[in-house]
């Protein structure tokens, strides 16, 4: 079936043609642009293909022969909605000119709204009709994107749309609870979404100045139906399990036109939210369905706030609030408050080998953390439209964290002739106190002029670090004269850290598309570390010795001014703006160290800039180019001379004599999404160049001991390419969607190890493939199959190259037979080349689900199975430019849990009503 499939629609893309018209005002004969033109399937209203007409209203669509009956629709908001049946359409047509009446404007009088068309583009946003693509009744927002054309989620959550990853998604135009949107994605229905709007993602000062994006990434604001802002709905879960497994959550929306008030609660032992949850597999997909923000080790965040430590097992609870609305006319506003607490524990097993350019070292390790953290969070948005011209707008946000960590810890290290260099044990344990304000005030003042504006930005981070860390260990040195190391300490750290920057532009229109600007930008960061150091004293009992060796004390100021001038160049099909300056920077060094004050003093000349090219081909081919040039200062302990001993194995200092990291940044990127074959392709390259660069050099001695400073090399990079194609095929209840795509990247670094200067070439290629195949709403089997290669070829160390390989096969299904029934498996597969003899490099994750909803599904009793083969496992090999590293962490094991969740939906009053939907 697939094979025919495949060949009847290659043979049926030779029968091709074009139809074309134009749209004119109808009262004032004048055309109109950017109306949009759509054909549509008579039978289910499904779109075949669309455009939108040019400033003189002309139109022309490649169209493939359609043998059934068919629309032609034409639509633009405030006119009435043009509509022309066919029987079929087999040969190009001039449909000559089509004229469009204005909607009426009477009083008391109800006014039949017109349908709206699939997809509209509306100057640089493209905007989807939600009710014009189908899902399942009771989907949610996720769900609903992944009908569009053009949009992708992979297994990890990452979405594109036409190969812009979107890092933004709102609803109404707010944030919802955070702008990554998942919680809004997972867990707000989609039958009350009005609108999809995707456009190219903003800051703030590009959004109120009316100015093109200058970011390669995307963004989504969700709209809500009118007859559903009127509400109460959520979602509220409860289930236990084996092995002492359980999770609960609940999330409560109460919905009043420009009011929205949240409330969302969880607590769980898996690893997981909670509250925002996958509807077949929930938080258990090991790794494939996962929700929020995820790091490549696994631990997660939402609104700047980690959870979990991304190995080992996590006990979490967070209750949440988030309220918008508008307290009084032109003030918009919203918050949002967060308190979460997340309990770890773990035991990790490592090998590392260190490179030398002769011979090597070999480092077995074993280890027992357990960590306690607690965040509170909030923060608000108030954005006051003082008239027409004018906002002004301030975005304050609290963070508070406290934190417990412990380390139980033994590692042994031999060099390559298993010769024992030395030994340590160690025992640590941390508390610490974190308060952080960051806050950002703009205003922005449009003129008459389009064009010329004013703008003003104000931006702030202060944080405060306190830690108190006591280190009881023993470490035993087995080869030359260093003596050994036995430790009994208390340390307290106080680091603080202030950042202020205030930003001006002034924009002048030369023409209506072209508009130069000034601006200065001003910049003050400053940040200590201050460090005490008690050894344990016997005799009182007390940490009351002062370590002299480990006191210090450093400080840096650096202040930076940012004259610049640049232009903006606007036209229909591109955007191309360029700006840059010369910064004017001083930097000021200070630290306290065994009573020797020292001071550096830099001052800098440097020039940067920045230029940011798109051009639109057509309505879904486009091409962007960013290129910055960046420079960043070095940290008080690379460049003070103050040594820290903290680490037994490891000290560190710095070296006055460095210089700037300086970087040149390119990204190309190229997009495309036809909509009458359903096929999309995108690829993208970029890489930063250094022309200065700051790394480690690392001094051994015949104990293993490091001794760590820095130094100044160039000409190093780092580059990344790839590329991804998919299709859609749909023939009445078969539905194929299949794709394969490619990621690379290759880099040069450089270092010393030894007063040797190492190179190391790095190589990572991802293929990945995958097939989805959906019958209907009964059926849906996703296989995909994903490689990774990973290759570093050496300089001036024994060894000349090292390389893994990672095969990952997964297959989803799900069956949604018999009625309110659903059944789903996620079946894994994982292999891991040339990882060590300790560590196992193949395992099966089998999860699996079974579903049943009753009471016109507002219940759902479910009862699922984790691992079902019980072989999960953690064992990753990494390689670096100085290392092999194998690690292999505690991960959760085969445990079976039933749960019961019930959802509530009211809108305007009413009960939501149930929907008659029968496979």
């Amino acid at each position: 079936m697939f094979v025919l499939t495949l060949f009847s629609v290659c043979a049926f893309s030779q029968n091709s043609f074009y139809i074309k018209g134009k749209i004119i005002e109808e009262a004032t004969k004048l055309p109109m642009e950017s109306a949009t033109v759509y054909l549509s399937l008579a039978k289910d209203s499904s779109l075949v293909d669309y455009t939108i007409t040019d400033k003189n209203g002309n139109f022309s669509l490649p169209v493939k022969k359609i043998t059934q009956p068919v629309f032609l629709k034409v639509s633009m908001e405030g006119f009435e909605a043009h509509k022309q049946s066919f029987n079929e359409l087999l040969k190009t047509t001039d449909f000559g000119v089509i004229g469009l009446k204005e909607q009426a404007k009477m009083l008391n009088e109800v006014i039949v709204k017109a349908e709206a068309p699939p997809i509209r583009i509306k100057k640089d946003t493209l905007e989807f009709n939600a009710a014009s693509f189908k899902v399942r009744p009771d989907a949610n927002v996720e769900t609903l994107l992944k009908q569009l054309p053009g949009v992708e989620i992979d297994p990890e959550g990452k979405i594109t749309v036409n190969g812009k990853e979107v890092t933004q998604i709102m609803v109404n135009g707010k944030p919802f609870f955070d702008k990554d949107g998942k919680v809004a994605l997972q867990n707000l229905p989609s039958d009350i979404i009005n609108k999809i709007q995707v456009s190219d993602l903003k800051t703030k000062k590009e959004e109120l100045s009316g100015q093109a994006a200058s970011s390669d990434k995307a963004s989504i604001n969700l709209t809500i139906d009118e007859d559903k802002n009127k509400g109460l709905f959520g979602k509220f879960m409860g289930g236990y399990g084996t092995d002492e497994r359980y999770e609960a959550s609940g999330l409560l929306n109460y919905f009043k036109n420009k009011r929205k008030f949240s409330v969302l609660a969880s607590s769980n032992n898996i690893n997981s939210v909670g509250f925002s949850m996958d509807e077949i597999f929930d938080n258990m997909g090991g790794g494939r369905s996962r929700s929020m923000y995820y790091s490549d080790n696994g631990s997660f965040g939402m609104n700047g706030m980690r959870f979990g430590s991304g190995a080992g097992i996590t006990q979490s609870d967070m209750i949440g609030v988030n309220y918008s609305d508008e307290w009084v006319k032109d003030l918009e506003s919203s918050g949002s408050y967060l308190f979460s607490d997340q309990h770890t524990k773990n035991t990790r097993k490592v090998k590392q080998a260190n490179f030398l350019p002769t011979g090597g070292i070999i480092t077995d390790g074993t280890s027992q953390t357990s960590s306690d953290r607690f965040g509170h969070n909030l923060n608000f948005e108030f954005e006051f439209k003082i008239d027409s011209t004018t906002t002004l707008g301030i975005t304050p946000v609290f963070l508070k964290s406290h934190g417990k960590d412990r380390d139980k810890s033994f590692q042994i290290s031999t060099d390559e002739n298993n010769n024992l260099l030395n030994e340590s044990n160690s025992d640590v344990y941390d508390e610490s106190d974190g308060v952080s304000f960051k806050n950002s005030l703009y205003f922005n003042k449009a003129f008459k002029r389009k064009g010329r504006y004013v703008n003003f930005t104000f931006d702030n981070e202060n944080t405060k670090d306190e830690i108190n860390s006591t280190n009881t260990s023993a470490t035993i040195f087995y080869q030359g004269t260093e003596p050994d190391d036995i430790r009994d300490q208390l340390k307290k750290n106080r680091n603080l850290k202030d950042n202020y920057h205030f930003d001006f532009t002034y924009s002048e229109p030369v023409t209506d598309s072209l508009s130069i600007n000034i601006g200065l930008g001003q910049e003050w960061k400053q940040s200590s570390e201050d460090r005490e150091a008690f050894d344990f004293d016997p005799t009182t009992q007390s940490y009351s010795n002062p370590n002299v060796l480990l006191t210090n004390y450093m400080s840096s100021l650096i202040r930076t001014a940012r004259p610049n001038a640049g232009f903006s160049l606007n036209k229909k099909n591109f955007n191309l703006s360029a700006s840059g300056g010369t910064a004017v920077s001083q930097f000021d060094a200070h630290s306290l160290y065994l009573g020797t004050v020292t001071d550096l003093n830099k001052n800098y000349v440097i020039p940067f800039g920045s230029m940011y090219f798109n051009y639109k081909l057509d309505k879904s081919k486009q091409i962007y180019l960013n290129y910055d040039f960046q420079f960043e200062f070095p940290t008080a302990s690379q460049i003070l001379p103050v040594l820290d001993q903290a680490n037994p194995l490891n000290t560190f200092v710095g070296n006055a004599n460095l210089d700037l990291n300086k970087t040149h940044n390119v990204y190309l990127g190229f997009n495309d999404y036809d909509y009458a074959s359903r096929s999309g392709f995108y690829t993208y390259l970029g890489g930063d160049y250094y022309e200065e660069q700051i790394v480690s050099a690392t001094l051994y001695d015949v104990s293993g001991k490091r001794t760590t400073t820095y130094r100044n090399v160039s000409d190093t990079y780092s580059s990344w390419c790839g590329a991804s194609w998919s299709k859609t095929i749909k023939k009445e209840e078969h539905k194929y969607r299949f794709g394969l795509g490619v990621n690379t990247s290759f880099g040069l670094s450089k270092g010393f190890t030894n007063t040797e200067m190492y190179e190391a070439q790095a190589l990572r290629l991802m293929p990945r493939v995958f097939f989805n195949y959906d019958y209907g709403e009964l059926l849906t089997i996703a296989p995909s199959y994903n490689f990774s290669y990973n290759e570093t070829n050496y300089a001036n160390y024994t060894i000349s190259s090292a390389f893994n390989r990672i095969h990952r096969f997964n297959i989803q299904t799900t069956n949604y037979w018999p009625k309110n029934w659903v059944f789903g498996n996620d079946f894994g597969y994982t292999y891991n080349s040339n990882i060590s003899d300790d560590f196992k490099n193949a395992f099966y994750l089998w999860n699996t689900s079974l579903s049943y909803s009753f009471y016109d599904k507002k219940f759902t009793a479910k009862v699922k199975v984790y691992d079902m083969l019980n072989q999960n496992q953690s064992a990753t090999r990494t390689i670096s430019a100085t290392t092999i590293r194998d690690e292999e962490n505690t991960v959760l094991k085969r445990y079976a849990m039933f749960s019961l969740t019930y959802k509530i939906e009211r809108f305007a009053g009413k009960e939501k009503p149930s929907r008659n939907w029968n496979h």
